[in-house]
């Protein structure tokens, strides 16, 4: 009898292990699928060590106007994702080609079909959560007098992310407006999106915005994230125009910061940034489709760089999130020390996300003030 118990309790603690490693086993080469391990035994990419949260996080994912096809490297890392593991999937928008008026319902209807087959629905077999925010190829908020310049490409995205076979399954909390705003929940954070498609998000919204952030769901949450297609503020020298950032930029950044939002998550600019401005982090997504962008005050004498994040969170470090970028080229890392220590945008002044505001020198708030007749611009 004593025997046999023992040999229960060793079967069940080989499980409890076995289980407990699971993640890290499948993290490995021996449970991938064939094509990951032929990835990584290519690249030998980088996993670095988990946190209590890992988010994916990819952006700009479209080619040319219509096009029903995607780079090579948008197909490299969705064969990727087993080996990161990845508990949410983010998506800062642009998943297809649109914004065009001369395209036909049924060239955006394809091109919504080509996204679900080749990109969401090898996500929804991994039974991995993906929340995305639209962005203006997908259905622009762009107005023209009263109406939608683009109507049709927001009534053929809203007719797809509603559909329930698309919808993600995510735990939500407020569909009112899905699938241009929106909030959950995942992992003891509270995820906010809305719909920057467009420079501007209108009064009515905003309202929407702070009664979401201002909730005692969102506030007892470990974390606030929001996430938006353009930026708050500019960083890729070819879009440092006022259109291609969010109008009222430091207001909406003043506002994340009154409900404690960590960190805004955007694309558009197709150029990687991991910037800070006050208290909130600014993740720039870069573009892992077509047409990778240099940053301002980069180096445009090397090509861009396609590249997507994984950022993991742990709840007890008081930075909270680690960031690692891969340059989908080789999969090597883009280590801060690559990019510009500060960036001067048309709409103000941004920070590496590693530097404190005592590291900024007195010579880059001169260069500042000198570029801008608002000082405020300048605020870190």
């Amino acid at each position: 009898m004593g025997k046999t118990i023992r040999r229960i309790i060793l079967g069940i603690t080989v499980t409890v292990i076995l289980l407990i490693n699971l993640k890290t086993i499948i993290a490995g080469e021996e449970i991938l699928p064939a094509e990951t391990r032929r990835i990584v035994q290519e690249y030998k990419p980088y996993n670095p060590p988990r946190g209590d949260v890992r988010i994916l996080v990819i952006s700009d994912l479209n080619s040319n106007y219509g096009s029903t096809e995607y780079d090579k490297e948008v197909h490299i890392a969705l064969k990727m994702i087993p080996f990161w593991q990845p508990d949410i999937i983010i998506c800062g928008g642009d998943m297809i080609a649109s914004q065009k008026r001369s395209l036909t319902e049924a060239q955006i209807k394809a091109m919504w079909e080509a996204f679900d087959n080749q990109i969401a629905k090898p996500i929804r077999s991994l039974k991995i959560p993906f929340a995305f925010t639209l962005g203006n190829h997908d259905a622009s908020s762009v107005m023209e007098g009263e109406r939608f310049l683009f109507a049709t490409d927001r009534k053929l995205a809203k007719q797809y992310w509603q559909n329930p076979k698309h919808k993600p399954r995510l735990n939500y909390i407020d569909t009112t407006y899905y699938p241009f705003y929106y909030t959950f929940e995942a992992k003891g954070i509270f995820f906010l999106v809305w719909d920057a498609s467009s420079n501007r998000i209108p009064e009515d919204k905003i309202r929407w915005v702070e009664k979401s952030l201002a909730s005692k769901r969102a506030q007892k949450a470990k974390m606030r994230i929001v996430v938006g297609h353009l930026p708050l503020y500019g960083v890729a020298a070819a879009k440092n125009v006022p259109t291609e950032v969010l109008v009222r930029g430091e207001e909406l950044r003043q506002l994340l910061e009154k409900y404690k939002v960590h960190t805004y998550i955007s694309g558009h600019h197709h150029a990687y940034y991991p910037g800070k401005r006050g208290r909130i982090q600014l993740l720039h997504a870069g573009a892992l489709g077509r047409g990778p962008r240099h940053l301002i005050g980069g180096d445009d004498k090397k090509p861009a760089k396609k590249t997507l994040t994984i950022v993991d969170i742990d709840f007890n470090s008081q930075d909270l999130t680690k960031y690692i970028t891969y340059d989908m080229e080789d999969f090597s890392l883009i280590n801060y020390q690559q990019l510009p220590r500060l960036i001067m945008g048309e709409n103000g002044m941004i920070i590496r996300r590693d530097l404190a505001a005592t590291d900024v020198g007195q010579w880059e708030i001169n260069a500042c003030l000198a570029a801008y007749t608002d000082a405020g611009k300048c605020r870190i």
